[in-house]
């Protein structure tokens, strides 16, 4: 059966003096499968859209600012990721400058400037912590990952650097 995944953005906003990272803490919906969880700013391409646009679109509608440097830093298909087992194909990018003042909020949570290296203390998506460190490494080479999901957790995760 051929692979159709829902595509995807996720971005990770460094701040001014790169030591904060913009996070959506996931606080404001009621029945939201990512309730209670921080996570980079993204979501789902629209048709006639290509992944840069689609990412910045994204930043624009949930934080207010316009990336004006950013780097695609990798992919990651998620199998069975979706609420109702959907597979998921995600461009993963690291947004190094931007114009504006990012929200406060936005309908899905409260946005929070995190320390880089207090991240690992924050409650995230599990598979999140596999790929995260290649976002913010120094490793120029893009990472293409795959992680298997069953019942929200993930059972696999392998990648290849390019």
């Amino acid at each position: 059966m051929p692979y159709m995944p829902i595509v995807g953005t996720l971005g990770y906003i460094l701040s001014k003096d790169k030591q904060q990272v913009l996070m959506i803490h996931r606080n404001a919906r009621p029945g939201d499968e990512h309730l209670g969880k921080y996570n980079g700013l993204g979501g789902k391409l629209e048709a006639n859209e290509d992944v840069v646009a689609g990412m910045k679109r994204e930043i624009m509608e949930e934080a207010g600012i316009d990336c004006t440097q950013m780097s695609l830093r990798g992919t990651v298909s998620w199998p069975g990721f979706g609420k109702n087992g959907e597979d998921w194909l995600g461009f993963i990018f690291l947004i190094t400058d931007f114009e504006g003042e990012p929200f406060k909020e936005n309908p899905e949570g409260t946005l929070d400037w995190v320390p880089l290296n207090e991240m690992d203390a924050l409650p995230m998506w599990e598979g999140d912590r596999y790929f995260l460190p290649m976002v913010f490494d120094d490793d120029a080479r893009a990472f293409h990952g795959v992680m298997p999901y069953k019942n929200g957790a993930p059972v696999s995760w392998s990648f290849s650097r390019i």
